[in-house]
């Protein structure tokens, strides 16, 4: 067996790899739901609020040393901060309220811009809150498998921005 052999067929193998990745969801939903004491308004005010938002951000709570910087309008469409800390830099803006839901466009630079929303609905107990993402990994074969791993990593997350929210309000 030449070098020659072996170098061919460990390409092969790498793009047949990169080939395979494409064959995995393009597209990444995560969703978590809980339902709170409080009610639809206190839940949505908070979450179209560049400072609102600070009293349950799941990743403040996890990184102490988060740097938040909160531009834009104080609350509504443009709201925004940007972040730096252990899981990364980038930005959250407001990009929609509507009466029961506010959505956001994170842009995390090369780790892509996926888009949040936390919507509220009233029941006769409280709140019913869902806190969901969608992200389209691209034609990225690294970031089409991080996909495979999105719903574990960022539900975790949503989890503990939940509990940080029945907190606040």
């Amino acid at each position: 067996m030449t070098i020659w052999t072996l170098l061919g067929g460990g390409a092969c193998a790498v793009a047949l790899l990169a080939a395979g990745s494409l064959l995995l969801p393009r597209h990444v939903h995560v969703e978590r739901q809980a339902t709170l004491a409080g009610d639809a308004d206190t839940v949505l005010a908070l979450a179209a609020s560049n400072t609102g938002y600070q009293r349950f951000n799941p990743y403040l709570s996890a990184d102490p040393d988060l740097k938040i910087d909160p531009f834009g309008p104080e609350t509504g469409i443009g709201s925004g901060f940007a972040f730096d800390g252990k899981d990364g830099t980038g930005t959250q803006v407001v990009s929609a309220v509507s009466p029961d839901a506010v959505h956001y466009d994170i842009d995390l630079g090369a780790m892509g811009q996926p888009r949040q929303m936390i919507a509220a609905q009233a029941v006769a107990d409280g709140v019913v809150v869902t806190w969901s993402m969608d992200a389209d990994m691209g034609f990225n074969p690294v970031g089409r498998v991080m996909g495979l791993f999105m719903d574990a990593m960022i539900g975790k997350t949503f989890e503990r921005g939940l509990g940080n929210l029945a907190a606040a309000i």
